[in-house]
This record gives structure tokens, C-alpha cells and sequence, in this order.
């Protein structure tokens, strides 16, 4: 047990080193002579999507998120099954309720179009995601380029890697420590919980089996907000449709009600209410309560710069997909 841990210790120092030597190999103008116009590309063709369906923007959040935690930030999760792999990333039930690919897809078809072969998937998905926040009035972060593409996708690394609602906070302190994020970034991060939506299936065990036997509601949730949750989700088994806010009060604006939430127990997932299990987590709950908020748009643009840079492919570790949804055939 003991060897175990230290071999781990070691991996994950290993891939912390990795990513900054990779992450320094990021450039802001990595595009400036082979395809100079993927910024405005990305962003018109964002606009149009999220103008459309504001809801498209906590989605590509997601998307983003949970793409960086498994094998870094390669757009692995864009990659659809094939005869050989009949689980790929977006097939599992962390990824089975996110939305966006198609905004995604937008962008590096027309990228193909006027710059064929030059602009990376995991590149596009970065844009994507910041475009699409700051349409809404979200924070804006600095996107650096030259990832490359994975070629693998498998549907148990997504299982075992992207943090859980379920999770206590040792769990996501672990999670986080092991891509080279800190607790602050953990804290901060949990964030993007102050707009989108969840699906009710998720806390059905929360709300109506936390015991389980069959009964009982999680004892650390708000008993109002418990009622309100139960309001918004009744208890039906096998429900996966039904969906409600992640914050009730401002569902649509990127705000800091999230930690007000949670500081009064009415975090909608497990995971949300463990902030308030670790002094660290709990002072920046507390802290963005008292200031309403101050510097969380300036922390969330400052751990998703980092986020990003997570386990990057750089030069001939990985490829420039053709399409996002499938590996090149050679």
C-alpha cells in the first residue's frame, strides 16, 4: 500500500511537470500567419449559437471542464465511438448530459474551410468555452494556442477522473491535486455552478434515499431548500429529463449568489455543500459572501488559465483532427 502511494506521488509529479513544460509551449499568436482570423471565426460563429440558446454557455463551461481532467486538455471528449471502442468519453453518465458539440463542430468545419488542417479541436473547444461565457457577461481569460489532438478515448478514464457531485472534499482536494490545481482553484471553479441547469436524477438520493433505506433526505441541505429541491424534482424513478436551476435566484447571470447558496446549505450537490468541510474552501465561500463577490470573476479567469493548460499535446504527441468527432485515418 505504502509502494502504492508513492508511485502515484511520483505519476502525478510527473504529470504536473509535464504539463507546465507543455503549457510553456502555448503561444497567444500561434496563429497569427497559418490561420489569423480564429479568433473572430470562433466568436461569431459562438454568437450565433449562444444568441440563440443562452443555455449552450454553461454547457461548453462544462464541456471544458471535464475534457482537461481526462488525459489534459486534447479534446478527447469530442471523439465519437468507433467498432473498436464502443465507450468513448461522451458516452458515460458524467458526459451524457452535456451540450454544445454541435457549436463546436461549427467552428472547425469553417476553420477547415479557410484554414485546412491548422487549428486543433482542443484549441477550438478552449475558445469556444471562453467565447461563450463572456457573451453572457461571464468572466474573460486569456486563451493561449498549439495544442494538439488526442487519438484515445475511453469511457472508464471519464469515470474514474472527472470529479463527482458525489464527492466529499478530500475526494475533489485529491481530483484537483492531481492535474496541478489547488484547493483555491477547486473552490473557485465550483463556481460555474452560479448558472446552468442540473438534471434532477442526479440528487434524487440526496433528497429521497440518503439513508439508503429508502427514505431520508441529506441532513446537510437547507430543510427548505430541501422542499423547494423536492418541489422542483419529484421523486420518480427512472426520470432523466427532468431538470431544474442550478441557482434558483439568478439563473442566467454569472454572479457570486453560488457561494451565498452554499454558505447557507443550499449547495444542489454534495460536492457544493464539501466546500464548507475544509477551512480553506469555507474562508473563500465566506470571503466571496462578505465582499459580494470582489475578485471571484478575476480567481475564476485566473484557475481557468490553468485549467486549460492541464496535460497539453503539444508538436507530434498528438494531431490536427479533420473532424472533431473522429481521429484521422493514416
Amino acid at each position: 500500500m505504502i509502494i502504492g502511494k508513492k508511485l502515484r506521488s511520483f505519476l502525478l509529479a510527473i504529470l504536473v511537470i509535464v504539463t507546465v513544460l507543455n503549457a510553456s509551449e502555448l503561444k497567444s499568436d500561434y496563429y497569427q500567419y497559418s490561420c489569423p482570423n480564429v479568433l473572430e471565426i470562433s466568436r461569431a460563429i459562438t454568437e450565433q449559437f449562444v444568441t440563440n440558446d443562452p443555455t449552450l454557455a454553461p454547457g461548453l463551461l462544462r464541456m471544458d471542464f471535464h475534457d482537461c481532467f481526462v488525459r489534459g486538455c486534447d479534446a478527447s471528449i469530442l471523439l465519437d465511438p468507433t467498432p473498436y471502442n464502443n465507450e468513448t468519453e461522451k458516452d458515460t453518465v458524467p458526459n451524457s448530459t452535456i451540450r454544445g458539440f454541435e457549436v463546436v463542430d461549427a467552428i472547425k468545419e469553417e476553420l477547415e474551410h479557410q484554414c485546412p488542417g491548422v487549428v486543433s479541436c482542443a484549441d477550438v473547444l478552449r475558445l469556444a468555452s471562453r467565447d461563450a461565457i463572456a457573451l453572457i457577461n461571464g468572466p474573460y481569460w486569456d486563451v493561449t494556442f498549439g495544442r494538439k489532438d488526442g487519438r484515445i478515448s475511453l469511457g472508464s478514464e471519464a469515470l474514474v477522473n472527472i470529479p463527482s457531485p458525489f464527492s466529499n472534499i478530500s475526494t475533489l482536494e485529491e481530483n484537483f491535486a492531481a492535474v496541478g490545481l489547488s484547493s483555491k482553484d477547486l473552490a473557485v471553479l465550483s463556481g460555474a455552478h452560479t448558472i446552468g441547469i442540473f438534471h434532477c436524477f442526479v440528487i434524487q438520493k440526496r433528497l429521497y434515499n440518503f439513508t439508503g433505506n429508502g427514505d431520508g433526505t441529506d441532513p446537510t441541505l437547507d430543510s427548505s431548500y430541501a422542499e423547494y429541491l423536492k418541489f422542483e424534482c419529484p421523486k420518480r424513478i427512472g426520470d432523466l429529463e427532468t431538470i431544474a436551476p442550478m441557482d434558483p435566484i439568478s439563473p442566467t447571470v454569472f454572479d457570486d449568489n453560488y457561494y451565498t447558496l452554499v454558505s447557507e446549505h443550499k449547495g444542489v450537490f454534495q460536492s457544493d455543500a464539501a466546500l464548507l468541510d475544509d477551512s480553506g474552501t469555507n474562508a473563500y465561500v465566506q470571503f466571496q459572501v462578505m465582499t459580494q463577490g470582489v475578485t471571484f470573476a478575476s480567481d475564476f479567469a485566473e484557475s481557468m488559465s490553468k485549467m486549460i493548460e492541464i496535460g497539453v499535446l503539444t508538436d507530434y504527441e498528438g494531431e490536427i483532427r479533420k473532424t472533431c468527432r473522429a481521429a484521422n485515418s493514416y
